[in-house]
Protein backbone atom coordinates (compact mmCIF):
# COMPACT_ATOMS: atom_id res chain seq x y z
CA UNK A 1 0.00 0.00 0.00
CA UNK A 2 1.25 3.25 -0.61
CA UNK A 3 -0.01 7.00 0.85
CA UNK A 4 0.23 10.52 -0.89
CA UNK A 5 2.77 12.85 -0.14
CA UNK A 6 1.35 16.44 0.86
CA UNK A 7 3.61 19.60 0.47
CA UNK A 8 3.91 22.23 3.03
CA UNK A 9 3.60 23.18 6.80
CA UNK A 10 0.46 24.52 6.10
CA UNK A 11 -0.91 21.41 4.74
CA UNK A 12 0.45 18.96 7.19
CA UNK A 13 -0.32 21.08 10.31
CA UNK A 14 -4.65 21.21 8.30
CA UNK A 15 -4.71 17.59 7.68
CA UNK A 16 -3.72 17.03 11.38
CA UNK A 17 -6.17 18.85 13.09
CA UNK A 18 -8.63 17.50 10.45
CA UNK A 19 -7.17 13.92 10.82
CA UNK A 20 -7.83 14.14 14.40
CA UNK A 21 -11.30 15.38 14.24
CA UNK A 22 -12.25 12.92 11.99
CA UNK A 23 -10.83 9.83 14.45
CA UNK A 24 -13.39 10.88 17.00
CA UNK A 25 -16.08 10.09 14.02
CA UNK A 26 -15.50 11.59 10.85
CA UNK A 27 -13.32 9.22 9.56
CA UNK A 28 -12.32 5.85 9.80
CA UNK A 29 -12.04 4.46 12.99
CA UNK A 30 -8.37 4.60 14.72
CA UNK A 31 -7.10 7.28 11.84
CA UNK A 32 -4.29 9.14 12.58
CA UNK A 33 -2.14 12.23 11.29
CA UNK A 34 1.51 11.88 11.11
CA UNK A 35 2.28 14.86 8.62
CA UNK A 36 5.32 17.01 8.43
CA UNK A 37 6.23 19.93 6.64
CA UNK A 38 9.23 18.49 4.32
CA UNK A 39 6.83 16.48 2.81
CA UNK A 40 6.88 13.27 4.15
CA UNK A 41 3.94 10.79 4.41
CA UNK A 42 0.87 12.59 6.20
CA UNK A 43 -1.52 9.69 6.08
CA UNK A 44 -1.78 6.42 8.13
CA UNK A 45 -4.42 4.10 9.66
CA UNK A 46 -7.01 3.28 8.63
CA UNK A 47 -7.98 5.87 6.35
CA UNK A 48 -4.44 5.49 4.92
CA UNK A 49 -5.34 1.82 3.94
CA UNK A 50 -8.24 2.66 2.22
CA UNK A 51 -6.79 3.29 -1.35
CA UNK A 52 -4.34 0.93 -2.66
CA UNK A 53 -1.85 0.76 -5.54
CA UNK A 54 -4.45 -0.32 -7.70
CA UNK A 55 -6.87 2.39 -7.01
CA UNK A 56 -3.68 5.21 -7.85
CA UNK A 57 -4.02 5.20 -11.64
CA UNK A 58 -3.51 8.45 -13.23
CA UNK A 59 -3.25 10.34 -9.90
CA UNK A 60 0.04 12.38 -8.93
CA UNK A 61 2.63 11.38 -6.43
CA UNK A 62 3.47 14.75 -5.13
CA UNK A 63 -0.15 16.38 -5.24
CA UNK A 64 -0.53 18.74 -2.25
CA UNK A 65 -1.86 22.17 -1.58
CA UNK A 66 -0.50 24.43 -4.18
CA UNK A 67 -0.11 21.87 -6.96
CA UNK A 68 -1.88 22.27 -9.98
CA UNK A 69 -3.52 18.85 -10.52
CA UNK A 70 -2.87 17.12 -13.96
CA UNK A 71 -3.94 13.20 -14.05
CA UNK A 72 -0.85 11.30 -15.48
CA UNK A 73 -2.66 9.88 -18.09
CA UNK A 74 -6.38 10.72 -19.56
CA UNK A 75 -9.21 9.89 -16.88
CA UNK A 76 -12.53 10.18 -17.69
CA UNK A 77 -15.26 10.70 -14.68
CA UNK A 78 -19.08 10.20 -14.75
CA UNK A 79 -20.65 13.40 -13.93
CA UNK A 80 -24.62 13.59 -13.20
CA UNK A 81 -24.90 17.08 -14.48
CA UNK A 82 -27.69 20.18 -13.57
CA UNK A 83 -28.62 21.56 -16.38
CA UNK A 84 -29.46 25.06 -16.12
CA UNK A 85 -31.95 26.83 -18.38
CA UNK A 86 -30.62 30.42 -18.04
CA UNK A 87 -26.87 28.41 -19.42
CA UNK A 88 -27.71 24.96 -21.00
CA UNK A 89 -24.88 22.72 -21.17
CA UNK A 90 -22.32 23.00 -24.47
CA UNK A 91 -19.94 20.17 -25.33
CA UNK A 92 -17.61 22.95 -26.91
CA UNK A 93 -17.92 24.97 -23.55
CA UNK A 94 -14.01 26.43 -22.68
CA UNK A 95 -14.56 25.13 -19.28
CA UNK A 96 -14.60 21.54 -20.56
CA UNK A 97 -11.87 21.60 -23.76
CA UNK A 98 -9.88 23.97 -21.00
CA UNK A 99 -10.04 20.55 -18.23
CA UNK A 100 -9.23 18.09 -20.71
CA UNK A 101 -6.32 20.02 -21.97
CA UNK A 102 -4.67 20.73 -18.64
CA UNK A 103 -6.20 18.30 -16.52
CA UNK A 104 -6.45 15.31 -18.58
CA UNK A 105 -9.85 14.74 -17.42
CA UNK A 106 -13.23 14.29 -19.38
CA UNK A 107 -16.39 13.79 -18.19
CA UNK A 108 -19.07 11.26 -19.32
CA UNK A 109 -22.03 13.34 -18.45
CA UNK A 110 -25.48 12.32 -17.56
CA UNK A 111 -27.46 15.78 -18.08
CA UNK A 112 -30.87 16.38 -16.39
CA UNK A 113 -32.73 19.22 -16.72
CA UNK A 114 -33.03 21.63 -13.54
CA UNK A 115 -37.22 21.22 -13.23
CA UNK A 116 -36.35 17.16 -12.47
CA UNK A 117 -32.89 17.60 -10.99
CA UNK A 118 -34.28 16.48 -7.78
CA UNK A 119 -36.16 13.72 -7.98
CA UNK A 120 -33.60 12.30 -11.13
CA UNK A 121 -31.11 12.87 -8.75
CA UNK A 122 -33.14 10.44 -6.39
CA UNK A 123 -34.02 8.17 -8.09
CA UNK A 124 -30.33 7.38 -9.92
CA UNK A 125 -28.88 7.26 -6.44
CA UNK A 126 -31.62 5.22 -5.17
CA UNK A 127 -30.92 2.57 -7.97
CA UNK A 128 -27.24 2.35 -7.69
CA UNK A 129 -26.85 3.47 -10.77
CA UNK A 130 -25.62 7.75 -10.03
CA UNK A 131 -22.33 8.67 -11.68
CA UNK A 132 -19.22 8.91 -9.81
CA UNK A 133 -19.69 12.98 -9.06
CA UNK A 134 -22.87 14.08 -8.33
CA UNK A 135 -23.21 17.89 -8.81
CA UNK A 136 -25.38 20.45 -6.95
CA UNK A 137 -26.82 18.43 -3.68
CA UNK A 138 -27.65 20.68 -0.02
CA UNK A 139 -26.59 19.61 3.08
CA UNK A 140 -29.20 16.92 4.42
CA UNK A 141 -30.26 15.65 0.81
CA UNK A 142 -27.79 12.66 1.83
CA UNK A 143 -29.36 11.24 4.88
CA UNK A 144 -31.50 9.39 2.83
CA UNK A 145 -29.14 7.62 0.60
CA UNK A 146 -26.65 6.88 3.61
CA UNK A 147 -28.70 3.52 4.68
CA UNK A 148 -28.89 1.97 1.09
CA UNK A 149 -24.80 2.20 0.48
CA UNK A 150 -25.27 4.21 -2.37
CA UNK A 151 -22.83 7.34 -1.54
CA UNK A 152 -19.18 7.09 -0.58
CA UNK A 153 -18.15 8.19 3.17
CA UNK A 154 -15.93 10.99 1.96
CA UNK A 155 -14.73 11.40 5.37
CA UNK A 156 -12.81 8.49 5.14
CA UNK A 157 -10.87 9.91 2.19
CA UNK A 158 -10.41 13.97 4.00
CA UNK A 159 -6.46 13.02 4.06
CA UNK A 160 -5.84 12.58 0.33
CA UNK A 161 -7.75 15.91 0.07
CA UNK A 162 -5.24 18.71 0.97
CA UNK A 163 -6.88 21.97 0.13
CA UNK A 164 -10.43 21.22 1.82
CA UNK A 165 -8.64 20.25 4.85
CA UNK A 166 -6.67 23.15 5.11
CA UNK A 167 -9.45 25.59 4.64
CA UNK A 168 -11.57 23.81 7.38
CA UNK A 169 -8.64 24.50 9.53
CA UNK A 170 -7.58 27.94 8.63
CA UNK A 171 -11.34 29.44 8.42
CA UNK A 172 -12.22 27.26 11.23
CA UNK A 173 -14.92 25.34 9.66
CA UNK A 174 -14.60 22.30 11.70
CA UNK A 175 -17.44 22.64 14.28
CA UNK A 176 -20.20 22.99 10.95
CA UNK A 177 -18.40 20.23 9.20
CA UNK A 178 -19.34 18.50 12.12
CA UNK A 179 -23.19 18.77 11.64
CA UNK A 180 -22.99 17.23 8.73
CA UNK A 181 -21.52 14.03 10.20
CA UNK A 182 -24.25 11.05 9.97
CA UNK A 183 -25.59 8.54 12.48
CA UNK A 184 -22.66 6.24 12.11
CA UNK A 185 -19.94 9.43 12.63
CA UNK A 186 -18.78 9.70 8.98
CA UNK A 187 -19.46 12.71 6.29
CA UNK A 188 -20.90 12.05 3.19
CA UNK A 189 -21.63 15.25 1.08
CA UNK A 190 -18.71 17.23 0.49
CA UNK A 191 -19.89 20.83 0.95
CA UNK A 192 -18.84 24.22 -0.76
CA UNK A 193 -16.06 26.20 1.90
CA UNK A 194 -16.59 29.79 2.22
CA UNK A 195 -13.79 32.35 3.59
CA UNK A 196 -17.21 34.29 5.07
CA UNK A 197 -21.05 34.21 5.92
CA UNK A 198 -23.35 33.94 3.07
CA UNK A 199 -24.85 37.35 3.00
CA UNK A 200 -27.01 37.82 -0.11
CA UNK A 201 -30.67 38.11 0.86
CA UNK A 202 -32.39 41.89 2.06
CA UNK A 203 -34.96 44.44 1.43
CA UNK A 204 -34.51 46.14 -1.62
CA UNK A 205 -36.21 49.58 -1.85
CA UNK A 206 -37.24 52.41 -4.31
CA UNK A 207 -35.22 54.87 -2.68
CA UNK A 208 -36.66 57.36 -4.69
CA UNK A 209 -39.79 57.24 -2.89
CA UNK A 210 -38.24 56.65 0.38
CA UNK A 211 -36.81 60.39 -0.32
CA UNK A 212 -39.37 61.55 -1.18
CA UNK A 213 -40.84 60.56 2.17
CA UNK A 214 -37.94 62.41 3.67
CA UNK A 215 -36.57 59.18 4.97
CA UNK A 216 -32.11 58.99 3.77
CA UNK A 217 -31.16 56.17 7.06
CA UNK A 218 -31.81 52.95 7.40
CA UNK A 219 -33.75 51.29 10.01
CA UNK A 220 -32.13 50.70 12.72
CA UNK A 221 -34.88 47.96 14.10
CA UNK A 222 -37.54 46.35 12.35
CA UNK A 223 -39.68 48.22 14.53
CA UNK A 224 -38.06 51.55 12.88
CA UNK A 225 -38.82 49.78 9.42
CA UNK A 226 -42.77 49.18 10.01
CA UNK A 227 -42.48 52.77 11.14
CA UNK A 228 -40.37 54.00 7.68
CA UNK A 229 -43.28 51.70 5.61
CA UNK A 230 -45.83 53.97 7.10
CA UNK A 231 -44.10 57.15 6.27
CA UNK A 232 -43.02 56.07 3.15
CA UNK A 233 -47.47 55.07 2.12
CA UNK A 234 -48.59 58.31 4.08
CA UNK A 235 -45.97 60.47 1.23
CA UNK A 236 -46.77 58.56 -2.00
CA UNK A 237 -50.25 58.01 -2.42
CA UNK A 238 -50.23 55.72 -5.52
CA UNK A 239 -48.96 52.86 -3.95
CA UNK A 240 -50.83 50.22 -2.88
CA UNK A 241 -48.77 48.86 -0.47
CA UNK A 242 -45.45 50.34 0.84
CA UNK A 243 -44.46 46.60 0.56
CA UNK A 244 -45.16 43.18 -1.82
CA UNK A 245 -43.05 40.66 -1.66
CA UNK A 246 -41.77 38.10 -3.97
CA UNK A 247 -40.27 34.35 -3.73
CA UNK A 248 -43.69 33.68 -1.14
CA UNK A 249 -45.90 31.72 -3.65
CA UNK A 250 -44.21 28.47 -2.21
CA UNK A 251 -43.63 29.33 1.10
CA UNK A 252 -45.01 31.95 2.59
CA UNK A 253 -43.08 35.45 2.97
CA UNK A 254 -39.86 32.86 2.24
CA UNK A 255 -37.14 35.43 1.83
CA UNK A 256 -38.30 38.09 4.17
CA UNK A 257 -38.94 35.82 7.35
CA UNK A 258 -35.71 34.45 6.86
CA UNK A 259 -34.06 37.39 6.50
CA UNK A 260 -35.62 38.53 9.96
CA UNK A 261 -35.32 35.27 11.93
CA UNK A 262 -32.12 35.27 13.43
CA UNK A 263 -32.93 39.09 14.87
CA UNK A 264 -35.96 37.33 16.76
CA UNK A 265 -34.37 34.09 17.41
CA UNK A 266 -35.89 32.02 14.93
CA UNK A 267 -35.66 30.55 11.60
CA UNK A 268 -38.53 30.83 9.69
CA UNK A 269 -39.41 31.13 5.94
CA UNK A 270 -37.28 28.88 3.50
CA UNK A 271 -34.91 28.24 6.20
CA UNK A 272 -37.86 27.11 8.64
CA UNK A 273 -37.11 24.09 10.53
CA UNK A 274 -39.38 22.06 13.10
CA UNK A 275 -35.69 21.93 15.38
CA UNK A 276 -34.16 24.86 16.92
CA UNK A 277 -31.10 24.09 19.32
CA UNK A 278 -31.48 25.77 22.40
CA UNK A 279 -27.66 26.22 22.98
CA UNK A 280 -28.32 27.70 26.77
CA UNK A 281 -29.84 24.48 27.92
CA UNK A 282 -28.37 22.74 25.20
CA UNK A 283 -31.55 20.84 23.71
CA UNK A 284 -33.66 20.53 20.74
CA UNK A 285 -36.54 22.76 21.01
CA UNK A 286 -39.81 23.42 19.03
CA UNK A 287 -39.32 25.74 16.72
CA UNK A 288 -42.75 26.76 15.66
CA UNK A 289 -44.79 26.76 19.02
CA UNK A 290 -41.68 28.62 20.60
CA UNK A 291 -42.02 32.11 21.88
CA UNK A 292 -39.29 33.54 19.56
CA UNK A 293 -41.55 32.01 16.65
CA UNK A 294 -44.01 33.76 17.97
CA UNK A 295 -43.11 37.13 18.23
CA UNK A 296 -41.34 36.92 14.54
CA UNK A 297 -45.12 36.00 13.30
CA UNK A 298 -46.55 38.35 15.29
CA UNK A 299 -44.63 40.97 13.87
CA UNK A 300 -45.57 40.15 10.51
CA UNK A 301 -48.99 40.12 10.97
CA UNK A 302 -48.79 43.86 12.56
CA UNK A 303 -47.47 44.74 8.91
CA UNK A 304 -50.49 43.62 7.36
CA UNK A 305 -52.77 44.78 9.67
CA UNK A 306 -51.14 48.23 9.27
CA UNK A 307 -51.74 47.95 5.96
CA UNK A 308 -47.81 48.67 4.63
CA UNK A 309 -47.57 44.96 3.63
CA UNK A 310 -49.82 43.19 0.89
CA UNK A 311 -51.61 40.25 2.00
CA UNK A 312 -51.37 38.60 -1.47
CA UNK A 313 -48.70 36.04 -0.04
CA UNK A 314 -49.93 33.50 -3.10
CA UNK A 315 -48.41 36.08 -5.73
CA UNK A 316 -45.91 35.14 -8.48
CA UNK A 317 -42.31 36.86 -8.53
CA UNK A 318 -43.21 38.63 -11.81
CA UNK A 319 -46.54 40.08 -9.63
CA UNK A 320 -44.51 41.41 -7.24
CA UNK A 321 -41.65 42.52 -9.32
CA UNK A 322 -43.94 44.33 -11.89
CA UNK A 323 -45.82 46.39 -8.51
CA UNK A 324 -42.15 47.37 -7.43
CA UNK A 325 -41.38 48.44 -10.93
CA UNK A 326 -44.65 49.85 -11.54
CA UNK A 327 -44.44 52.23 -8.29
CA UNK A 328 -47.46 50.40 -7.07
CA UNK A 329 -45.03 49.00 -3.71
CA UNK A 330 -41.89 50.45 -2.41
CA UNK A 331 -40.02 47.64 -1.28
CA UNK A 332 -39.62 44.08 -1.85
CA UNK A 333 -37.28 41.26 -0.75
CA UNK A 334 -34.43 41.31 -2.65
CA UNK A 335 -30.76 39.94 -3.14
CA UNK A 336 -26.73 41.23 -4.17
CA UNK A 337 -27.86 39.71 -7.75
CA UNK A 338 -31.58 40.97 -8.49
CA UNK A 339 -30.54 44.48 -7.34
CA UNK A 340 -29.56 44.57 -11.07
CA UNK A 341 -32.41 43.48 -12.11
CA UNK A 342 -34.41 45.80 -10.59
CA UNK A 343 -33.01 48.62 -12.13
CA UNK A 344 -32.72 46.76 -15.60
CA UNK A 345 -36.63 46.69 -15.29
CA UNK A 346 -37.37 50.25 -14.05
CA UNK A 347 -35.04 51.49 -16.88
CA UNK A 348 -36.78 49.33 -19.48
CA UNK A 349 -39.60 50.49 -18.47
CA UNK A 350 -38.71 54.10 -19.15
CA UNK A 351 -38.79 55.51 -15.37
CA UNK A 352 -35.10 56.84 -15.38
CA UNK A 353 -35.69 58.62 -12.39
CA UNK A 354 -36.26 55.61 -10.07
CA UNK A 355 -33.45 54.70 -7.68
CA UNK A 356 -33.10 51.19 -6.31
CA UNK A 357 -30.51 49.92 -2.82
CA UNK A 358 -30.58 47.89 -0.25
CA UNK A 359 -31.10 48.11 3.12
CA UNK A 360 -28.70 47.36 5.86
CA UNK A 361 -30.66 44.29 7.87
CA UNK A 362 -32.26 45.81 10.81
CA UNK A 363 -31.74 44.53 14.79
CA UNK A 364 -34.22 42.41 16.08
CA UNK A 365 -35.57 41.90 19.98
CA UNK A 366 -33.03 38.82 19.66
CA UNK A 367 -29.99 41.04 18.85
CA UNK A 368 -28.21 41.66 15.59
CA UNK A 369 -27.75 38.55 14.56
CA UNK A 370 -26.78 36.68 11.58
CA UNK A 371 -27.58 32.95 10.08
CA UNK A 372 -24.54 32.86 8.03
CA UNK A 373 -23.40 29.44 7.42
CA UNK A 374 -20.10 28.98 5.82
CA UNK A 375 -20.79 25.61 3.75
CA UNK A 376 -23.16 25.68 1.01
CA UNK A 377 -24.75 23.37 -1.54
CA UNK A 378 -21.63 21.33 -2.72
CA UNK A 379 -21.74 17.70 -4.49
CA UNK A 380 -21.43 13.71 -3.31
CA UNK A 381 -19.55 10.68 -4.63
CA UNK A 382 -20.88 7.50 -5.72
CA UNK A 383 -19.86 4.52 -3.56
CA UNK A 384 -18.71 3.01 -6.88
CA UNK A 385 -15.82 5.19 -7.12
CA UNK A 386 -14.49 3.20 -3.91
CA UNK A 387 -13.29 0.28 -6.54
CA UNK A 388 -12.47 2.57 -8.98
CA UNK A 389 -8.78 2.58 -10.45
CA UNK A 390 -9.02 6.04 -10.76
CA UNK A 391 -10.23 7.22 -7.10
CA UNK A 392 -7.36 8.65 -6.33
CA UNK A 393 -6.95 10.97 -9.21
CA UNK A 394 -10.78 11.67 -8.54
CA UNK A 395 -9.98 12.67 -5.14
CA UNK A 396 -6.88 15.08 -6.24
CA UNK A 397 -9.20 16.22 -9.03
CA UNK A 398 -12.46 16.93 -7.00
CA UNK A 399 -9.76 18.87 -4.39
CA UNK A 400 -7.99 20.97 -6.90
CA UNK A 401 -11.19 22.30 -8.90
CA UNK A 402 -13.50 22.88 -5.84
CA UNK A 403 -11.21 23.39 -2.83
CA UNK A 404 -8.02 25.27 -4.30
CA UNK A 405 -7.30 28.85 -5.03
CA UNK A 406 -6.15 28.02 -8.12
CA UNK A 407 -9.21 25.92 -8.88
CA UNK A 408 -11.78 28.19 -7.57
CA UNK A 409 -10.50 31.17 -9.27
CA UNK A 410 -10.58 29.11 -12.90
CA UNK A 411 -14.02 27.38 -12.21
CA UNK A 412 -15.29 31.30 -11.26
CA UNK A 413 -13.46 33.52 -13.88
CA UNK A 414 -12.05 31.04 -16.50
CA UNK A 415 -9.04 31.72 -18.83
CA UNK A 416 -6.70 34.89 -18.15
CA UNK A 417 -6.27 36.75 -21.01
CA UNK A 418 -9.25 34.77 -22.59
CA UNK A 419 -12.81 35.69 -20.67
CA UNK A 420 -10.63 38.10 -18.05
CA UNK A 421 -7.79 40.06 -17.08
CA UNK A 422 -5.84 40.63 -13.88
CA UNK A 423 -4.21 44.23 -12.97
CA UNK A 424 -0.48 44.07 -11.05
CA UNK A 425 -2.64 44.09 -7.78
CA UNK A 426 -4.58 40.92 -8.76
CA UNK A 427 -7.94 42.69 -9.48
CA UNK A 428 -9.85 41.16 -12.25
CA UNK A 429 -11.76 41.99 -15.31
CA UNK A 430 -14.01 40.54 -17.38
CA UNK A 431 -13.23 41.29 -21.07
CA UNK A 432 -15.74 43.95 -22.83
CA UNK A 433 -17.70 41.44 -24.64
CA UNK A 434 -18.27 39.42 -21.81
CA UNK A 435 -20.55 39.82 -18.93
CA UNK A 436 -21.79 38.19 -15.36
CA UNK A 437 -24.48 39.32 -13.53
CA UNK A 438 -23.46 43.21 -12.64
CA UNK A 439 -20.60 42.95 -14.31
CA UNK A 440 -20.73 44.18 -17.93
CA UNK A 441 -24.22 43.05 -18.39
CA UNK A 442 -24.94 44.47 -21.48
CA UNK A 443 -22.28 42.30 -22.79
CA UNK A 444 -22.96 39.54 -26.09
CA UNK A 445 -21.55 36.73 -24.26
CA UNK A 446 -22.04 35.65 -21.10
CA UNK A 447 -19.30 33.91 -18.98
CA UNK A 448 -21.41 30.97 -17.92
CA UNK A 449 -23.78 30.74 -20.97
CA UNK A 450 -21.39 31.29 -23.72
CA UNK A 451 -18.29 29.63 -21.34
CA UNK A 452 -19.50 27.50 -18.63
CA UNK A 453 -17.41 29.06 -15.99
CA UNK A 454 -19.46 30.43 -12.94
CA UNK A 455 -21.80 27.31 -13.19
CA UNK A 456 -23.00 26.20 -9.89
CA UNK A 457 -21.63 22.29 -11.45
CA UNK A 458 -17.78 23.56 -11.29
CA UNK A 459 -18.16 26.23 -8.67
CA UNK A 460 -19.10 25.22 -4.90
CA UNK A 461 -19.88 28.61 -2.64
CA UNK A 462 -19.49 31.06 -5.61
CA UNK A 463 -15.79 31.52 -5.14
CA UNK A 464 -14.78 30.36 -1.44
CA UNK A 465 -12.00 32.89 -0.36
CA UNK A 466 -13.40 36.47 0.47
CA UNK A 467 -11.41 37.69 -2.64
CA UNK A 468 -12.87 35.73 -5.10
CA UNK A 469 -16.86 35.85 -3.60
CA UNK A 470 -16.08 39.32 -3.37
CA UNK A 471 -14.31 40.01 -6.82
CA UNK A 472 -17.01 39.50 -8.76
CA UNK A 473 -19.17 42.19 -6.45
CA UNK A 474 -19.91 46.03 -7.91
CA UNK A 475 -17.67 48.45 -5.37
CA UNK A 476 -22.19 48.88 -4.16
CA UNK A 477 -22.71 45.30 -2.99
CA UNK A 478 -18.89 45.10 -1.29
CA UNK A 479 -19.62 47.39 0.60
CA UNK A 480 -22.91 46.38 1.33
CA UNK A 481 -21.88 42.93 2.55
CA UNK A 482 -19.14 44.19 4.26
CA UNK A 483 -21.31 46.30 6.58
CA UNK A 484 -23.51 43.47 7.53
CA UNK A 485 -20.65 41.54 8.02
CA UNK A 486 -19.24 44.20 10.50
CA UNK A 487 -22.46 44.99 12.27
CA UNK A 488 -23.53 41.29 12.52
CA UNK A 489 -23.18 38.87 14.71
CA UNK A 490 -23.15 35.34 13.39
CA UNK A 491 -25.13 32.47 15.22
CA UNK A 492 -23.59 29.16 16.10
CA UNK A 493 -24.53 26.35 14.03
CA UNK A 494 -27.07 23.78 15.33
CA UNK A 495 -25.23 20.30 16.32
CA UNK A 496 -26.18 17.25 14.36
CA UNK A 497 -28.57 15.34 16.07
CA UNK A 498 -27.26 12.15 14.79
CA UNK A 499 -30.57 9.65 14.27
CA UNK A 500 -30.22 6.41 13.49
CA UNK A 501 -31.88 4.55 10.35
CA UNK A 502 -35.04 3.97 12.53
CA UNK A 503 -35.30 7.17 14.25
CA UNK A 504 -34.92 9.06 10.22
CA UNK A 505 -38.06 6.51 9.36
CA UNK A 506 -40.25 6.97 11.84
CA UNK A 507 -39.67 11.26 12.30
CA UNK A 508 -39.34 11.97 9.05
CA UNK A 509 -42.84 12.07 7.73
CA UNK A 510 -44.20 13.30 11.00
CA UNK A 511 -41.36 15.94 10.67
CA UNK A 512 -43.08 17.32 7.32
CA UNK A 513 -46.62 16.98 8.09
CA UNK A 514 -45.73 18.89 11.47
CA UNK A 515 -43.89 21.15 9.25
CA UNK A 516 -46.85 21.35 6.66
CA UNK A 517 -49.42 22.36 9.70
CA UNK A 518 -46.82 25.13 10.49
CA UNK A 519 -46.69 26.79 7.84
CA UNK A 520 -50.08 27.04 7.44
CA UNK A 521 -51.11 28.38 10.53
CA UNK A 522 -47.88 30.89 9.88
CA UNK A 523 -49.68 32.43 6.66
CA UNK A 524 -53.27 32.35 7.80
CA UNK A 525 -51.88 34.54 11.45
CA UNK A 526 -49.78 36.73 9.14
CA UNK A 527 -52.39 37.23 7.00
CA UNK A 528 -55.10 38.00 9.56
CA UNK A 529 -57.22 34.70 8.47
CA UNK A 530 -56.60 33.73 12.10
CA UNK A 531 -56.24 36.00 15.04
CA UNK A 532 -53.38 35.73 17.02
CA UNK A 533 -55.44 35.23 20.10
CA UNK A 534 -55.71 31.36 19.07
CA UNK A 535 -51.87 30.64 19.73
CA UNK A 536 -52.16 28.76 22.74
CA UNK A 537 -54.77 26.44 20.69
CA UNK A 538 -52.33 26.58 17.77
CA UNK A 539 -49.60 25.18 20.04
CA UNK A 540 -52.25 22.53 21.34
CA UNK A 541 -53.15 21.52 17.74
CA UNK A 542 -48.99 20.79 16.85
CA UNK A 543 -48.85 19.39 19.93
CA UNK A 544 -51.14 17.64 19.29
CA UNK A 545 -49.86 16.60 15.75
CA UNK A 546 -46.94 14.94 17.76
CA UNK A 547 -44.60 18.19 17.98
CA UNK A 548 -43.06 16.41 21.60
CA UNK A 549 -42.69 13.63 19.93
CA UNK A 550 -40.22 14.63 17.25
CA UNK A 551 -38.44 16.88 19.68
CA UNK A 552 -38.14 13.97 22.22
CA UNK A 553 -36.30 11.76 19.23
CA UNK A 554 -34.02 14.29 18.26
CA UNK A 555 -33.32 14.85 21.71
CA UNK A 556 -32.70 11.08 23.00
CA UNK A 557 -30.37 10.27 19.12
CA UNK A 558 -28.53 14.00 20.05
CA UNK A 559 -27.65 12.91 23.74
CA UNK A 560 -26.36 9.13 22.69
CA UNK A 561 -23.96 11.38 20.08
CA UNK A 562 -22.45 12.79 23.63
CA UNK A 563 -21.55 9.89 25.53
Amino acid sequence: MRTIRTTGLAAAAALAVLLAACSTGGGGEGSTSGGSGDGTDTGSGEAAGLIGEDQMVGAMTDYGVGTTFKATEPVDFGLLYRDHPNYPVKNDWLVLSEIEANQNVTFTRTDVPLSDWDQKKALLISAGDAPDIISVTYPGQETQFVSGGALLPVSDYFEYMPNFTQKVADWGLQDELDTHKQADGKIYQLPGLREIPDVQYTVAIRDDLWQKAGITDDPATWDEFLEDLKTVQEANPDLSYAMSDRWTDSTTLGAFLNMMAPNFGTTGGWDYNNTWFDHDSGEFVFTGTSDAYKELVTYAASLVEAGVLDPEITQSDDQAVQKFVSGKSAAISGNTQTLSEYRTKLADSGNTEATVRLLTIPDGPAGNNLAGSQLSSGLLLSSKVADSPNLLALLQFVDWLYYSDEGIEFAAWGVEGTTYTKDADGTRHLMDDIGWSSLNPDAPKKLNADFGFFNGVFLLANGSTKDLLQSVMTDEIKDWTNDVLAKKETLPVKPAAGLDDLELESSSLLDSQLKDAVQAATAAFITGQRSLDTWDAYVSEINGLGAQQLIDTYNTAYQRTQG
